[in-house]
Parts: structure tokens; sequence; C-alpha cells
């Protein structure tokens, strides 16, 4: 496998700690997230999501946001709409992305995997840019840990039914499977 060739700029979020002593990263999580909804930042570090991860965003700058103010939350990683990424908490860690969630059994969702957002919605589709960004990320944390499979990627919505959506049914799983099916 080729070194990842992926730019990634470092954004230290506050939102994330230690995992579990001895704990395997063993689940990729994919979301999408814009702020306000459906709506993406002309520069990725002066955006709305930026804020939100670094724990500055402004409660005031839209009505929407109104119900985020003391909200702490974090993702491993934003590939945004160019298909730039920015890392906002090292993999090691445990980020604040999933919630109450639940995959093969297992609650905590947050405390064995990776999670990745899309600047997106549910349905708009998404860019190539994020795609390609997408796969050669994917392949990058399948190479680092091992114990993410491709049958051990999945959607925010699948973790949590019934209380999220994202990434959505814009997203092209059968096009992103197909491109990560021999990790």
């Amino acid at each position: 496998m080729k070194p990842c060739s992926l730019a990634i700029t470092q954004r230290p979020s506050p939102h994330c700690d230690d995992r579990p002593p001895g704990e395997t990263i063993s689940l990729l999580v994919i979301h999408n997230i814009s702020l306000p909804a459906g709506e993406f930042a002309a520069k990725a570090a002066h955006s709305f999501v930026d804020a939100l991860f670094m724990g500055s965003l402004d409660c005031t700058a839209h009505p929407s946001f109104s119900g985020l103010q003391g909200v702490r939350v974090s993702a491993h990683c934003v590939i945004w709409r160019d298909g730039s990424v920015f890392q906002y908490v090292p993999f090691a860690k445990r980020a604040w992305h999933a919630g109450v969630s639940q995959f093969a059994g297992r609650e905590r969702c947050n405390d064995f995997s990776i999670g990745i957002e899309l600047e997106g919605t549910d349905n708009l589709p998404y860019t190539e840019q994020q795609y390609q960004s997408l796969i050669e990320l994917t392949k990058m944390i399948c190479q680092q840990y091992p114990a993410i499979t491709p049958q051990r990627i999945t959607g925010h919505s699948d973790i949590a039914p019934g209380r999220k959506t994202d990434p959505g049914a814009a997203f092209d799983w059968a096009r992103y499977r197909s491109a990560i099916a021999t990790l």
C-alpha cells in the first residue's frame, strides 16, 4: 500500500479524553455535519463546525445554534467539501462523536471507535474530493488499526438508530465499500 499523501491540518480540540485502559480501536464511524444545517464554509478554519469542535462556537451567531450552548463534541477528523482534512483528536484518544451508541452488542462506541465527519447533510451529494480523501484516510486508518476491517466501518445512523440519520441517503456506500474492499 502506498503511503498516505493526504495533507492533514492539526486542530487540537479540548473535547476528548483517554480511552479505557487496554482498549482496542476496532470501529470506524462515518458522520456528516454542517452548521447551520446545509450551509458550508468557504474556509474550513473559519467555519461554525470548526468553532464547535474547538469549544468556541458563538451560540448567538445563528438561531439554530441555541441548543448547542454547553455542548462538548468532537470527531477525530473532518473532511471538508474541498477534500481537505482537519484532525481534531489524535486517533489514540477518545473523541466525543458517537454519543449513546451500540455496535455488535457493545455500547459506548466512542471507547473503541474513530469518528470521521464529512461536511455535508443527509440529502445533498458529497463531493468527489471528499470521497477521495475519505478513501485514502480510511486506508491509512485501517493500516494503522488492523482491527478495523470493512465490516467494522459503519454510519452514525447504524450505531444510534432512531437518534441519528447521518451520513444519510446521499452517502454512496456502494462506491465507498467498493473502493475499500481490498483492505
